[in-house]
């Protein structure tokens, strides 16, 4: 597993509510939540290689 780096996030109320309720609903912690979120679009975009293309 990689090395997780701690920061703080500033977020508005509004989307924090929302995230929440997203997290909720797919059953993951906030923070697992945004990380996920984070990953997906990374990949999406091609800024951050696959799982299977890292190997």
């Amino acid at each position: 597993m990689s090395e997780k780096k701690p920061f703080v996030l500033r977020i508005d109320t509004e989307i924090m509510k929302a995230l929440e309720k997203w997290a909720a609903d797919d059953f993951r912690s906030i923070n697992g939540q945004i990380e996920w979120i984070l990953s997906n679009t990374l990949k999406k975009s091609g800024r951050l290689k696959k799982q299977s293309e890292k190997k």
